[in-house]
């Protein structure tokens, strides 16, 4: 029995480098092959095959897969503690920290367009294998019930869109992940930059 756990551990381990290796790699380089996504992962292209049969099957899994990293992210920064303003803060650096999935996800529109249809509009945590059971719009209504308690606690402006400051958030993170991934943004920096210039542009005055 021991043996049979040990060797799905390893699997799992495997399987989640390869995605891994594959958003970060294809985030950098749309047209990066498998043999270098398998160099990425230090994985031999037979062993991709193996979990992947081709290029279609391992982006739409790395898709799915990085939605859960930012879902977990999330989720791990407890957005729903603290003041709004304080959880902002950390919602920044969890999506922050998630980088190259970030980058992956929303660097490509046809990305996202491609797993929708190959999808059937059933959503990402299906098509990642039941790795999680929470609905794949729970990143998106975890900032906006973020961004409404900000705006009835005050420290928000209530006058602005709910859904154009999600964009914003988003469209802030990624330019600052984009940044750091060229070099002429430190990453440590980049949750401090996102946060100044938000805050600058929402915060109740």
């Amino acid at each position: 029995m021991s043996d049979i756990a040990g060797e799905s551990g390893t699997r799992n381990r495997t399987r989640r480098a390869i995605l891994g290796a594959a958003a970060e790699v294809l985030a950098r380089d749309r047209t990066a092959t498998l043999a270098d996504i398998a160099k990425a992962a230090q994985v031999g292209r037979s062993t991709l095959h193996r979990y992947f049969p081709d290029r279609d099957d391992l982006i739409h899994a790395a898709v799915a897969d990085s939605y859960l990293v930012i879902q977990q992210s999330i989720q791990d920064a407890a957005v729903d503690q603290g003041t709004a303003l304080e959880a902002m803060r950390r919602l920044i650096a969890a999506i922050v920290d998630t980088g190259g999935r970030m980058l992956f996800l929303y660097g490509d529109s046809r990305v996202l367009e491609d797993f929708a249809a190959h999808d059937g509009g059933d959503g990402a945590a299906e098509a990642a294998e039941g790795e999680s059971d929470t609905a794949p719009d729970s990143v998106s209504s975890m900032v906006v019930d973020l961004i409404r308690r900000g705006q009835s606690e005050g420290a928000f402006d209530p006058t602005l869109d709910v859904d154009w400051v999600q964009d914003v958030i988003w469209a802030l993170v990624y330019t600052g992940c984009e940044a750091a991934s060229r070099g002429t943004l430190p990453r440590h920096g980049v949750t401090t930059a996102v946060v100044r210039m938000l805050e600058n542009g929402i915060r109740e005055q």
